[in-house]
């Protein structure tokens, strides 16, 4: 039986209640996108930056006043964004085909733009994992039309995930067996990687689902790749982890919360479909939502993973 705590809050399992409050409401912090995307938190500058994929721009919303401004317009229509452990933006760009990185004095570095010597599809979404090493995933939406990107035929022939080492190098293709790939997050201590395929947008009765990956010994291969979680309500898209292992995932109802074994705890319901989310604010326990036109957020007892130090993480 579910219970409704609050508008905004759904309750199917009773662990959920520990981790909203009944008090506390979605805020809505901006409106005027066409596809809202890819938040990543500042924790220094106390601000959120997140894409406007079709619209050609990165926003900007300021938590010590609450204002929102363009942060860089054109912006390769880019797609999902992460903060390395220096404290600089790391970027999937549909049109630049590539994965980037904004240097501190905003020069653009590129990270990873292609994979034996074929250009990637259109990078989607991306992690930063705690030796530096950045995990991205490679679907093909931003060449499918002109729409999000440029329209291409894929080189690569396939959309996966991959990894580039901190110090660069060579990209390594690291799963495979995908139709769109998509979102993609670590376990607190970094020995399971999740990754969402939204493959129904282009093939009848296909995936909408996130696979669960252990990470090896080595901290670079992948095994397994067992279903974790099916969406109920539109497509699974972007989602963090909090510190007990609680997964936050987009989805065409609002917010669905997984607890680590599989279960469905409840929903933070919106008015639009979700695309993506990340924690932030000065206790990071403020989930910021990237919905369809809007920005939003909610207060939650809950905070986001934190990094496991390079020396101890698998």
């Amino acid at each position: 039986m579910t219970i409704k705590l609050d508008p905004d809050f759904e309750v199917i399992d009773a662990r959920f209640r520990q981790l909203v409050f009944p008090n506390v409401h979605v805020d809505k912090l901006y409106t005027g996108c066409r596809w809202a995307e890819g938040p990543a938190w500042f924790a220094a500058g106390r601000y959120l930056v997140w894409s406007d994929i079709p619209n050609d721009r990165m926003l900007r919303f300021d938590d010590t006043d609450g204002s929102a401004s363009v942060f860089r317009q054109p912006a390769l229509n880019t797609n999902g964004h992460t903060v390395d452990l220096q404290g600089r933006l790391v970027s999937c760009e549909h049109r630049g085909r590539c994965v980037s990185r904004t240097e501190h004095d905003g020069s653009r570095t590129v990270l990873a733009s292609a994979y034996e010597g074929k250009r990637l599809n259109s990078p989607n979404d991306v992690v930063v994992k705690s030796d530096g090493s950045v995990w991205f995933s490679d679907p093909s939406y931003g060449i499918d039309s002109d729409y999000e990107g440029d329209a291409a035929t894929s080189e690569t022939g396939e959309c996966a995930v991959y990894r580039v080492g901190a110090d660069g190098g060579a990209v390594e293709r690291v799963a495979g067996g995908f139709v769109q790939p998509n979102g993609l997050a670590f376990s607190p201590d970094e020995s399971l990687l999740y990754i969402a395929d939204t493959g129904a947008t282009h093939i009848a009765d296909g995936p909408m689902h996130i696979r669960r990956f252990r990470v090896g010994d080595d901290a670079r291969s992948l095994s397994g790749g067992e279903v974790f979680a099916e969406s109920s309500a539109g497509l699974f898209d972007g989602f963090r982890l909090d510190t007990q292992g609680n997964l936050w995932t987009s989805a065409g109802d609002g917010v669905h919360c997984y607890a680590s074994d599989g279960t469905l705890l409840g929903k933070i319901r919106l008015p639009e479909a979700v695309a993506n989310v990340c924690f932030g604010g000065t206790k990071l326990n403020r989930l910021f939502i990237c919905a369809t036109t809007s920005l939003y957020a909610v207060y939650l007892n809950a905070r986001a993973a934190g990094r496991p130090t390079a020396s101890s993480a698998r």
